[in-house]
């Protein structure tokens, strides 16, 4: 028998049973960043795109990213999410943005993924709406910044930047 929680006594994939567990209230807090060139930096800070607004377009494919993780990650439960919030932080320094997302619920299992998934999605779109200025774009610094509620705790990586 196996001890990794995602393998039957059959070595078969299956998804945890979490159907013991108690309720209780659960936060993920993720964040990633994106650089870009400076045009298309500008671009997006003087809300010139021909495809439409940028940041606003990935904010809702951050939300939309965290309400469909079940169906992109295999082994994720589909959650009844009680809220997303999203935050872009814009970063001239080095001519980019910090995407964070902010899952919550009140249920069995966490929601780690599910911002994590909103955080790469909203990043991606970014870079889908500014490839054909700059396709040498870095999404990087995908992380978890805080989780609480369940079993394991509470988790903080550091200050949530």
């Amino acid at each position: 028998m196996s001890d990794l929680t995602h393998l039957d006594e059959n070595n078969q994939p299956k998804m945890v049973d979490v159907s013991l567990k108690e309720n209780n209230q659960r936060v993920a807090i993720a964040s990633g960043i994106i650089t870009m060139s400076n045009e298309a930096f500008h671009n997006v800070i003087s809300n010139k795109n021909k495809k439409g607004p940028v940041l606003q377009t990935a904010i809702i494919a951050a939300i939309m990213g965290t309400k469909k993780t079940s169906e992109l990650i295999p082994m994720c439960h589909p959650l009844l999410l009680s809220g997303i919030n999203c935050d872009i932080e814009q970063l001239e320094d080095i001519c980019g943005f910090r995407l964070t997302v902010t899952a919550r619920l009140t249920g069995q299992t966490g929601v780690e993924m599910e911002a994590l998934t909103g955080v790469s999605i909203g990043l991606l779109t970014i870079y889908d709406m500014l490839k054909a200025i700059d396709k040498g774009m870095v999404i990087s610094h995908i992380e978890l910044k805080h989780k609480s509620g369940g079993k394991s705790g509470t988790f903080n990586k550091g200050t949530l930047r």
